[in-house]
C-alpha cells in the first residue's frame, strides 16, 4: 500500500492541530513498559483497538525492545512480530506507526499499511531515510545517543536542552537532504534514550 493510499491521517498530522495521543503496542518480550504483555499478533491487535476506542489517535507498533542494555534482535524476528499487527490494524483503519531503526521493517511495515515511521536511532540509518522518502509517509526523528547497550554512558550533556537540540538540528539537515519532506518531520526529544532522571526533566520543562 503506497503512502496516497493510506487514508486514517487525514487532519491528523495538520500544523497546529490538536495534540495526539499516541498508543504504544510492543510486541516484544522485553520492552521496558508492556514487554510480554502481548504473546502473540491477535492480542496485540485487540489492544491497538482498545487504545484506540480509549481516545488514541494512532498505535504505534514495535517489534524490537529499546530499554537501556536491551540486546538487538535479527530482522527476521523484528519483521515476524511486528507486521501481522501492522497489517490487520491497518486494515481495520486504525493510523499505525512502526517504531524501527531498520530500513527493511520500515518498508514492509509501509507496504502493509503503516502511516509514520518512528525512528528511534536519530536519523541514523541512510536506507531507512531513503524508505522514507521514497513513500512519502510521516517521519519522527527522535534523539538518542548509541544503542541501548551502551546509551547509558553517553548521556553526559554541558546542557542537556541547547546539546539535545543542536544535535537534531544537524540530523534534521541530513533527513532533509536525504529527501524527507520537512512537512513529514516530528521532532522527539528521546526522553529516556541517554538522559538521565535529571535530563529528562530538564527537557520536559
Amino acid at each position: 500500500m503506497s503512502a496516497g493510499t493510506n487514508t486514517p491521517t487525514a487532519g491528523l498530522f495538520t500544523p497546529g492541530a490538536p495534540t495526539r495521543v499516541m498508543g504504544i503496542v510492543n510486541v516484544t518480550p522485553d520492552s521496558f513498559s508492556d514487554g510480554g504483555a502481548y504473546p502473540n499478533p491477535s492480542d496485540a491487535v485487540r489492544a491497538g483497538h482498545a487504545m484506540i476506542e480509549q481516545g488514541a489517535d494512532l498505535v504505534d507498533v514495535g517489534g524490537e525492545s529499546t530499554r537501556p542494555g536491551a540486546s538487538r534482535v535479527v530482522a527476521s524476528e523484528e519483521l515476524r512480530r511486528v507486521l501481522p499487527v501492522v497489517a490487520k490494524l491497518a486494515a481495520a483503519g486504525v493510523p499505525v506507526s512502526i517504531d524501527t531503526s531498520r530500513a527493511s521493517v520500515a518498508s514492509a511495515a509501509v507496504d502493509s499499511g503503516a502511516v509514520l515511521v518512528n525512528d528511534v536511532s536519530c536519523g541514523m540509518n541512510a536506507d531507512l531515510l531513503r524508505v522514507v522518502a521514497d513513500r512519502g509517509v510521516h517521519y519522527v526523528l527522535m534523539h538518542s545517543r548509541g544503542s541501548s547497550a551502551d546509551m547509558g554512558t553517553l548521556a553526559v550533556y554541558d546542557d542537556v536542552v541547547t546539546d539535545v537540540a543542536r544535535e537534531l538540528a544537524v540530523r534534521l539537515r541530513a533527513v532533509l537532504a536525504a529527501g524527507v519532506a520537512e512537512d513529514k518531520v516530528i521532532i522527539d526529544p528521546g526522553i529516556g534514550f541517554a538522559k538521565t532522571a535529571a535530563h529528562n526533566w530538564a527537557l520536559l520543562a
